[in-house]
């Protein structure tokens, strides 16, 4: 079972998709994201496979969840820096997890 302290030392922000662009270097049909996480954080990047139930633009301003403190991970020739945050669907597609817009501030950190 994980204790509160695990849990705590799990940075997940706020971010907003600013791009979305095709990977097709990638091993599982994926794209290529550039998220803002706001001052602090910046622009990130991520690999996400998230191809079966969005579309470039659907994803273009879409408000998600990331992990911004794991290690950066090489997907083929692609350095991805957080992981972005999803739930699978009936048919094992990722449904992204994202908050409602109601004002929450971009690099928001999830408590």
């Amino acid at each position: 079972m994980a204790t509160m302290e695990e849990f705590e030392k799990l940075d997940i922000r706020l971010g907003r998709v600013v791009e979305a662009a095709d990977f097709p270097e990638a091993r599982k049909p994926a794209f290529r994201l550039r998220i803002d996480f706001g001052e602090e954080l910046g622009i990130k990047k991520s690999s996400a496979q998230l191809v079966a139930l969005y579309t470039k633009e659907e994803l273009q301003g879409k408000l998600v969840l990331a992990v911004v403190n794991f290690p950066p991970r090489q997907i083929g020739p692609f350095m991805s820096e957080v992981l972005t945050l999803g739930v699978p669907d009936a048919e094992g597609e990722v449904v992204l997890i994202a908050p409602d817009d109601k004002g929450a501030v971009l690099g928001g950190r999830l408590f």
